[in-house]
């Protein structure tokens, strides 16, 4: 099935973005169960407390609302981060909302956290309860929410005991007012609520903290002295970016929205190593943004990632990447004689001295 999702490619762009990932998420879930694939031994990371298989995460946003989860680790990915989902069903913003720049191997969408809200996704991650394999939670808030941090809070709380780590997700630029919970007194009450709702309701879980590659370095000194003081277990960099490089030719390039996909490489890349050496050691990190080849999430990896997640690639390569990266990723362990955990990091500080990308 997996093969031929990927033959459908060429075919899939002929409609609407949106249209198309309903098809496909809709030939996921009549997938017969599958075990994932072996991986390697070298290519599995310990990292929150927990034991990753392989590196390579599908991030939040392709599998919104739960439905297949299992058919997205079979295709070898991981981990698997579903959602984000909020408390309350809410449309999202009006169609169309995704567009793709095909010139540009990327993605502009201004979804606004559609979702079906807790419980449907709540009951088909209850049915897939002891089933292997690591699947996040990505948590929101409604946008007619009074008290936002309330709303990631009842995250917490409707999804313990399901999730294997839970992600707030602070940094979508498609629902008003949400990145201001990224500015430093208004993150320090929404960790400290959290957090709270965590160790009551779902002691032990990894709770991340997902931000976006906008902020200014100053702004970042201090989403990461709050992430640090408040002893939250990683930080997920990043989500997509309100900027428009120059470099962009598709027409959709003027559409409102978060840019995705290959032209965020470098910002995000840059963000990330910047958070590595802000962080020192303190948690790892997750890399998201313009992977599309081992070459690229080996610069992740290398820029500070323990662990990396892909989704607007998959519109252009489909989901054999996810086993071609990890190809890549052991033939540069067998080439070099080296680990991951060597590989990590290592090209943060010389990245933080290059000129900021444009």
């Amino acid at each position: 099935m997996r093969a031929l999702l990927d033959l459908a490619l060429p075919f899939a762009r002929l409609l609407d973005p949106e249209t198309a990932h309903g098809l496909a998420i809709g030939a996921l879930s009549r997938l017969p169960a599958a075990p994932a694939p072996a991986d390697d031994p070298r290519l599995a990371v310990d990292a929150f407390g927990l034991r990753f298989p392989n590196p390579v995460g599908l991030a939040a946003g392709f599998d919104k609302e739960a439905e297949v989860p299992d058919a997205l680790l079979g295709a070898g990915f991981g981990f698997v981060e579903v959602g984000t989902i909020t408390p309350r069903p809410q449309p999202g913003n009006p169609r169309p909302r995704n567009f793709r720049l095909v010139e540009d191997r990327a993605v502009i969408n201004r979804y606004g956290f559609n979702s079906g809200g807790h419980g449907p996704a709540k009951a088909r991650l209850t049915a897939r309860r002891g089933r292997p394999g690591l699947v996040g939670v990505n948590v929101g808030s409604n946008k007619d929410s009074t008290d936002r941090a309330a709303d990631y809070v009842a995250g917490i709380r409707a999804f313990a005991g399901l999730a294997s780590y839970f992600t707030a997700n602070v940094s979508s630029p498609n629902t008003p007012g949400l990145r201001d919970l990224q500015e430093e007194s208004a993150l320090d009450d929404l960790l400290a609520r959290v957090i709270a709702a965590r160790d009551e309701a779902a002691p032990g879980i990894p709770l991340l903290l997902k931000i976006a590659p906008d902020l200014a370095l100053p702004h970042l000194d201090g989403v990461v002295e709050v992430a640090r003081r408040r002893r939250i277990d990683g930080l997920i960099v990043s989500n997509t970016t309100i900027s428009r490089p120059l470099t962009l030719r598709a027409a959709a390039k003027s559409e409102t929205g978060g840019l995705s996909g290959r032209p965020l490489f470098a910002l995000s890349t840059r963000m990330l190593a910047e958070t590595f050496l802000r962080v020192d050691g303190g948690f790892p990190l997750i890399g998201v943004g313009g992977i599309d080849s081992p070459q690229t999430a080996l610069a992740k990896i290398e820029a500070g990632a323990s662990l990396i997640q892909l989704y607007s690639s998959l519109v252009y390569e489909g989901l054999g990447l996810a086993e071609r990266i990890k190809a890549g990723l052991v033939t540069r362990l067998s080439r070099d004689k080296t680990t991951l955990a060597a590989l990590t990091g290592r090209n943060a500080a010389a990245l933080a001295r290059e000129p900021f990308p444009g």
